[in-house]
């Protein structure tokens, strides 16, 4: 998308909530026009109302991170509109937080015991939550009943299993850091992963020095090889979906080629 679609496509989305919204009290009864006027949004979010006819005109003039917070405050937006707001913008919502998942809900849980090959549910932490009895057999060392590190990244880096049962470990544990530094980019200041990134940084020196090197990918499928202690040589197919209601969350599935 170009500037221009770009800046065309904000300032649809900003003139259409603000004609949705219902005019002041203090408004005269009969209007020519739906909802709010641009100069009583400017003022209701403290911007200059030629300002704000520029940008729903679409021109190139560039919103601020505490306008696009006023104008949302001001609009009323819910908060996927709110997120749709700063999406079109190209900027970071500073209010966004990463969902409670003290307690994820049992649908989601749930959801690997749907598979019949290996399954699980991670959490924003890359903490497996759930799994299926199939990716208890593959992920030993991990999943099975002996253990309780249930972290990919800690398991991954740190314990001598991980290094024997997955294939070709220094290229997808180099793929692994920068897949997370991407996860990890959008919430910089969550204290949860900043201590995980702390802990997997002192206790291993490869994590140290790829976490260093800032790559970022996205997490993708693809060809996962397995070198498993009972069952030898195992290949998969690995597809990652994401969760529509709870985006930090990954349902991971393997299947057997």
């Amino acid at each position: 998308m170009n500037d221009a679609s770009a800046n065309k496509r904000l300032g649809d989305f900003i003139r259409a909530h603000r004609e949705r919204q219902p005019p002041p009290p203090n408004a005269a009864n009969r209007r020519r026009t739906p909802g709010l006027r641009r100069e009583e949004l400017a003022d209701a979010a403290g911007i200059s109302a030629t300002w704000l006819t520029w940008l729903e005109q679409g021109r190139e003039v560039k919103a601020s991170v505490p306008a696009l917070v006023r104008l949302s405050n001001a609009l009323r937006l819910t908060p996927a509109e709110r997120a749709s707001l700063f999406d079109l913008a190209g900027k970071r919502d500073p209010d966004e937080t990463v969902p409670d998942e003290t307690d994820l809900p049992t649908e989601l849980l749930a959801l690997p015991s749907g598979f019949s090959g290996p399954a699980y549910l991670l959490d924003h932490l890359w903490t497996a939550r759930a799994w299926n009895e199939a990716a208890a057999d593959l992920f030993s060392g991990w999943l099975d009943p002996e253990t309780t590190e249930r972290n990919l990244l800690a398991f991954v880096f740190l314990s001598p299993e991980a290094r024997t049962l997955i294939g070709s470990w220094q290229d997808r544990a180099s793929r692994l850091a920068a897949e997370f530094r991407a996860d990890f980019n959008r919430h910089p200041d969550d204290d949860a992963m900043r201590q995980l990134v702390a802990d997997l940084t002192a206790k291993s020196l490869e994590f140290a020095r790829l976490w260093k090197a800032q790559t970022v990918l996205g997490r993708e499928g693809g060809e996962r090889d397995f070198n498993h202690p009972a069952r030898g040589a195992l290949s998969y197919h690995q597809t990652t979906l994401l969760i529509a209601a709870r985006p930090d969350v990954k349902l991971v599935c393997l299947t057997a080629r």
